[in-house]
């Protein structure tokens, strides 16, 4: 299988006022194509560090990071944002979407910033990614209108309407109850079997069980990788978790 990340020494500091901050101390990482990984750590432990610089939303220091064989680490901002919009979906925990507009507008975002859209592909890339998350129906609601679950839906159709090789979730599952973040994990495990590569950050060890490799994260090093061999199925899970009304009734 093709290696479509692939970090070496790299190394982040930052300035704290007078305080030198060491994130990252020389990690080492490859990401196969397709893979479902999880990372995992403490907070400090340098994961968020790693997941900006993966997502070129920052440059490391010193060390190579190639992207599909790119060295994206010596790239200009216009050349790393191009490649953000092009190859990198983002998902985030606070879903990160604009209030006043209902969730076509926040999903077609990133494609005002690519080019070669017309509004017919526009609109077949938005019904798309709405249809990829089930959300079809809700496509004129604003973020107030929808519960957390679908709102974190339209964070990922967002993430997916410019077809990237890459989707990076950082606690995707943080602010929703478990049944919906079991769901959550259930499109993301689809889109992987359809060939996405995901990588996860979260701090909740059964979510991270749901990825198929664990990277452990301390003092800026990983320092343990687990093989997940029977990764936990989001469907499966649904079958038997009572949702909260259930409970209450």
């Amino acid at each position: 299988m093709d290696c479509i990340i692939n970090i070496s020494n790299i190394y982040k500091t930052y300035k704290l006022g007078k305080v030198q901050v060491v994130a990252l101390r020389g990690v080492n990482l490859k990401i196969l194509k397709g893979e479902f990984v999880a990372i995992m750590g403490p907070s400090g432990s340098g994961k968020s560090t790693l997941m900006n610089i993966l997502g070129c939303l920052d440059t490391p220091d010193k060390g190579v990071y190639l992207l599909e064989d790119v060295d994206v680490s010596k790239l200009n901002d216009n050349q790393l944002a191009d490649i953000r919009n092009k190859k990198i979906g983002f998902v985030f925990q606070t879903f990160n979407l604009l209030s006043r507009s209902n969730a076509i507008q926040n999903i077609e975002l990133p494609l005002i910033y690519a080019k070669g859209n017309n509004l017919k592909n526009r609109k077949e890339k938005i019904y798309n990614s709405l249809k990829a998350v089930g959300l079809l129906g809700w496509e004129k609601h604003k973020p107030s209108e929808l519960s957390g679950g679908q709102r974190q839906r339209v964070a990922i159709a967002r993430a997916l309407v410019n077809n990237p090789t890459i989707i990076l979730a950082d606690e995707p599952t943080g602010n929703l109850d478990s049944v919906t973040g079991e769901e959550i994990m259930a499109i993301f495990q689809d889109l992987n079997s359809q060939g996405k590569t995901i990588l996860l950050v979260t701090h909740e060890l059964d979510i991270a069980r749901h990825a198929s490799r664990i990277i452990y994260l301390k003092d800026g090093l990983i320092f343990k990788e687990e093989i997940i061999e029977n990764p936990i199925r989001a469907e499966e899970m649904l079958k038997v978790m009572p949702r909260l009304e259930d409970k209450i009734n």
